[in-house]
């Protein structure tokens, strides 16, 4: 086997591949006799059919079967020689198929690229802290209370966070525009469902009422015709509605998991769930910072196969939630690369780098640090150990523990040569999601 490879651009290799044709030939003349034994053709006995007519017979296609099963080993052992790893399939493109002649064929593909980590001394982390205070506890409290809350019909005037039954009509320029208008519609005053300037003309308001509300719409609105317009909507309230926060009594208690132990015990538990919220909050918001730093620090040429991979993962991912609707569905058109290509190309670059970090360190997932995660994941259900032999039941369930852990590691080997600042915030700063998850 002849093999040349050249460097077309970046990443891109053209691996030249000639086989000779015996290789070829032999295989063919090898599984054509296996199938003499066995072939039927009518005429004939089974097991007594001449070579020549088997391989008149089946010889083309045999050999089609074999040249490409020549050109998948000769391709893969031609890398392994040549020592590259490619990143994704190769295009193949025959040179020369003709029987008797030696196979030549050229194969272009992406390698991966040379990973060398630096600057890991350098990453500057900051380490959130929050204590969980008085306040905390009672602004969460009052939250549950909210989404146990009731609606009742109200009298006075309207307010921020009451719901509002309304009938408008809006005009630009005095002519009415398509989606303008609406009849009992149900809005929450102050949840921003409205463009700027609606809601807030309408506080003050109370049921029966009618008036003119001037609202303007943003610049970026979806309706091009209607940007940066100012519109003025007649409004009439028909119903203005109270929100009622439940009691803290055993009937609320209840309706969150707790059967004894009254207010106390509520909160009690609550605190412990918003701890475990924190916790949580805190490691997201240190790997985030980790791995941008690990980011900044590294700029990574990356493979067109492996971002493209990676871009349908996500696809798939977000098609899941569409269900059975989406079997029908054109989505490269739908969901086009474009809306993953950011994503897809920080996933794939953090993978190089903390694959490259995981060789370098010897890395393995912990198996104590797997079990505390399925621990904290179970902790979270009625019964937690019914849920962990579930996951180790589960190997791809525990794959995926396995993975988080070892991204975990990586974190906390980082963290170890990084120059990290601690900083106290309160509980609302450091439970905020993060703005860039991964």
């Amino acid at each position: 086997m002849q093999v040349s490879i050249e460097t077309t651009s970046g990443l891109e290799r053209r691996l030249t591949v000639g086989v000779p044709a015996d290789v070829v030939d032999q295989e063919v003349e090898k599984r054509l006799k296996d199938a003499a034994k066995s072939v039927r053709i009518n005429g004939f006995r089974k097991g007594k059919v001449p070579f020549k007519v088997v391989k008149q017979r089946y010889g083309a296609g045999v050999r089609q079967e074999v040249v490409g099963d020549t050109i998948q080993r000769t391709f893969y052992d031609a890398v392994s020689k040549e020592s590259i790893r490619p990143a994704g399939q190769p295009a193949i493109e025959p040179k020369q198929l003709e029987e008797g002649k030696d196979i030549e064929y050229v194969a272009t593909f992406e390698v991966y690229p040379e990973v060398e980590l630096k600057g890991l001394d350098e990453l500057a982390i900051t380490r959130y802290e929050a204590d969980i205070v008085d306040s905390d506890l009672d602004k969460m409290i009052e939250s549950l209370q909210k989404a146990q809350a009731t609606w009742t019909p109200v009298k006075r005037k309207s307010k921020k966070g009451d719901q509002v039954i309304i009938d408008f009509e809006g005009k630009v320029e005095g002519e009415t525009f398509e989606g303008g208008s609406a009849t009992g519609h149900n809005l929450t005053l102050g949840s921003g469902a409205m463009i700027p300037g609606f809601e807030k003309g309408i506080i003050g308001m109370k049921a029966g009422e009618t008036g003119t509300v001037t609202a303007t719409f943003p610049e970026d609105y979806q309706e091009e015709a209607l940007r940066a317009k100012e519109a003025e909507f007649e409004v009439t309230v028909t119903e203005v509605k109270g929100e009622k926060l439940p009691a803290l009594n055993d009937e609320f208690f209840a309706k969150y998991g707790v059967e004894e132990g009254g207010e106390e015990k509520f909160r009690e538990d609550v605190k412990e769930n918003m701890e475990r919220e924190k916790l949580r909050a805190v490691k997201a918001k240190l790997k985030e910072q980790v791995m941008n730093a690990l980011l900044e620090a590294n700029p990574v040429e990356l493979p067109t196969a492996l971002v493209d991979s990676e871009i349908n993962a996500l696809r798939q991912q977000m098609v899941q939630q569409y269900g059975q609707a989406a079997a029908n569905l054109d989505l490269k058109a739908l969901l086009p690369d474009d809306m993953f290509k950011t994503q897809a190309e920080r996933r794939t670059a953090l993978a190089l780098l903390i694959s490259e970090l995981v060789k370098e360190k010897g890395l393995k997932a912990d198996k104590d640090l797997v079990r505390s995660l399925v621990e904290e994941t179970a902790a979270t259900y009625e019964d937690p150990e019914q849920v962990i032999n579930y996951y180790y039941g589960n190997e791809q369930l525990l794959a995926g523990v396995e993975a988080a852990a070892l991204e975990e590691q990586v974190v906390n080997v980082l963290l170890e040569q990084a120059k990290v600042t601690d900083e106290k915030v309160s509980y609302e700063e450091v439970v905020k999601p993060a703005e860039n998850p991964q």
